[in-house]
């Protein structure tokens, strides 16, 4: 039932452009090991035999992820998976068929993920997969690196004329 698509999908596929959100998460998912990391935190956590069953790993490395990317709190996060369609893809959530994980459950996974030294094991990953893609992430931009960031748009000062003085 998971691959079914629904009437907002099908709209949202039909739109003529991409994002620059969605191109970036895009080639993220090109790029991100995604086997090798949630088998890298698998054996710490939780099997769910007590309480509520938990979310699936990659949901939550997922949400991470973007988190980290576009750096945001806890709440941000959730709420952001509520509001962008896109992200929503990238995490594999289908709001008709789950609850989007809530800023408790973000928290006590980057708990978890700190508690095993596993965050700064995957931020080195992520930083060596992108330079072995030419990538290089800075704050709030990916940046192809063999290329260089692009020129700043920043427009030159218009000279001044002194009030009264004409050309």
């Amino acid at each position: 039932m998971r691959d079914q698509q629904t009437f907002g999908d099908i709209e949202y596929n039909g739109k003529k452009k991409k994002t620059r959100r969605e191109l970036f998460l895009e080639q993220m998912e090109d790029i991100v090991p995604w086997k090798r990391w949630v088998d890298l935190i698998e054996p710490y956590y939780p099997k769910g035999r007590h309480g509520r069953p938990p979310k699936g790993i990659e949901v939550m490395l997922r949400m991470y992820l973007l988190q980290v990317w576009f750096s945001l709190s806890d709440e941000m996060m959730e709420e952001a998976i509520y509001d962008s369609h896109s992200m929503r893809k990238f995490v594999g959530i289908s709001l008709l068929e789950e609850d989007v994980p809530d800023a408790t459950t973000l928290l006590r996974f980057r708990h978890l993920l700190r508690a095993h030294a596993l965050a700064q094991t995957i931020i080195d990953q992520m930083n060596e997969a992108l330079s072995e893609n030419g990538l290089l992430m800075k704050k709030g931009a990916i940046v192809d690196a063999a290329t260089g960031p692009a020129k700043s748009r920043k427009k030159e000062p218009r000279p001044r004329i002194a009030p009264g003085k004409q050309e």
